[in-house]
């Protein structure tokens, strides 16, 4: 027997060698296994925590809407012709009825070329200058708009069909767009300002390459420019600014919506009036409602989600991920300790109870909607009760108190944010000893292969000895028998 032939352990000597060292190497891995359940835990409550972060975000940005001045002084608009006169609401305007009468819109100046046969027909090469200003017809004259440049447009050989040359135009920013017409009598080039206005008017002179600018031939078919009697193109519509009276008040616009003219509302106008539209600017107390349930729905949902992570069930058995966590705890006391307890931040309102947010056994919160419909009816005192700052004492509002809780809770001092990092803290220490450990492990699996290898070769070798010494002895016993 040629034992050096051997090289799968335990196939010489009838030892399982792979199993052996398996099994001690299982035995040797249950520190590991130890920690990667411990690494399980600390990810499970890391996450939960994250949630908690969220939700309590979340909580904070609701508490934060009732404590912004803006939060409490919505409105809304109603017209009695809104396809003529509609406005929309900043909140600052404040609430009284407004009679609009449109005379005049404004609009945008426009023109019309004469007729070609199509798009691609040739209409020549040359120059085309576009200013921007205010026409007076009475005589015709031009007045250039302040800050505003003429922009020259240069129309070579192969540019000069009426779609290139549209294109030409629209892609030099001159404060017009063109566009093209067509019907059974062919084409026309058509050329709006882009803005309505009296002082977005325009005028197109045209430096024709075939020597003539004023006539209709060539690319002075395109020129405007009535003070030089050089207008070979039609105008549809002169520029023009809207007229309109406000409480009987004249008011002339460039635009058709008016943003500066009342303090926080934007108005627009579609059509001319026959008579005073009537706006009316009211309180939105639906909206101050929505925000007050809101904060309910966001604080139910942070206590929801606190009760559900530290809670035990003794059905099942099973505890929340945060289940005995002291720092998840004690901000779900102090938390409910807040909520029941009572504010001077007004005289009206002491608990939240007073305004139609009722505490349950729960810990959650229900919204009475008669008891705040009639808290909404005393304003003042329900945006004191809430957004009143009487730096941290006792007459703090209920929105202002639960904004410092999240934020110190959320902040990188916080209950939150330092539990985090902890649990991270203790991940990178479980990483580092996990990886010790890996390494320790490979060299003890290389200690025992080697150690249980050799025993395999040397229990062979002597196997191999034992069955020698036997044939020796049958054949000598053969001899003398």
């Amino acid at each position: 027997m040629d034992i050096g032939k051997i090289s799968s352990a335990g196939i010489g000597s009838g030892l399982n060698v792979e199993s052996i060292v398996t099994q001690l190497m299982t035995l040797e891995r249950r520190p590991i296994d130890l920690l990667d359940q411990a690494k399980a835990k600390l990810d499970t409550q890391l996450s939960s925590y994250g949630k908690l972060q969220s939700s309590l975000g979340s909580l904070r940005d609701a508490a934060r809407a009732l404590t912004d001045a803006g939060s409490w002084s919505p409105t809304t608009v109603t017209s009695s012709d809104a396809a003529a006169v509609s406005a929309v609401s900043t909140g600052s305007t404040p609430p009284g009825s407004y009679a609009v009468t449109v005379s005049k819109l404004a609009a945008a100046q426009s023109l019309t070329s004469t007729t070609v046969p199509s798009p691609t027909a040739v209409v020549g090469t040359g120059t085309l200058t576009i200013e921007i200003g205010r026409w007076f017809t009475d005589p015709p004259d031009f007045t250039p708009t302040s800050g505003a440049s003429a922009v020259s447009i240069s129309i070579g050989p192969g540019e000069d069909t009426l779609a290139k040359i549209r294109d030409k135009i629209n892609a030099a920013g001159a404060g017009v767009t063109a566009s093209i017409v067509s019907d059974t009598s062919g084409a026309r080039l058509a050329i709006r300002s882009n803005e309505t206005g009296e002082t977005n008017g325009f005028r197109i002179a045209a430096a024709d390459d075939d020597g003539n600018g004023a006539d209709a031939a060539g690319l002075s078919m395109l020129a405007y420019d009535p003070k030089t009697g050089a207008s070979q193109m039609t105008r549809n519509q002169a520029a023009a600014n809207a007229e309109l009276t406000i409480n009987n008040i004249p008011i002339n616009s460039a635009s058709n919506t008016l943003t500066d003219v009342l303090d926080g509302l934007t108005l627009r106008i579609a059509r001319v009036t026959t008579g005073p539209v009537d706006l009316g600017v009211a309180r939105d107390t639906e909206t101050i409602k929505k925000s007050v349930t809101a904060f309910a729905d966001a604080y139910n949902g942070f206590v929801k989600l606190m009760r559900e992570q530290t809670a035990y069930n003794d059905s099942t058995k099973t505890a929340g991920a945060l289940q005995g966590d002291r720092t998840a705890v004690a901000l779900l006391n102090r938390l409910r300790t807040m909520i029941g307890g009572s504010s001077g931040a007004t005289a009206s309102f002491t608990r939240l109870a007073d305004i139609g947010l009722v505490p349950q056994r729960d810990g959650s919160l229900k919204v009475d909607s008669t008891k705040l419909d009639a808290a909404v009816g005393r304003l003042d005192d329900l945006k004191a009760f809430f957004a009143r700052d009487d730096t941290g004492t006792a007459n703090d509002g209920f929105g202002t108190m639960l904004r410092q809780f999240a934020d110190l809770s959320l902040g990188s001092d916080g209950a939150i944010t330092s539990r985090q990092q902890g649990l991270r803290d203790r991940l990178d220490d479980i990483a580092t000893r996990t990886t010790n450990l890996e390494t320790r492990l490979q060299l003890t699996e290389k200690r025992l292969r080697d150690q249980y290898t050799k025993l395999d070769s040397n229990m062979a070798m002597l196997s191999g000895l034992q069955s020698y010494v036997s044939q020796q002895v049958t054949l000598w016993n053969k001899s003398t028998g």
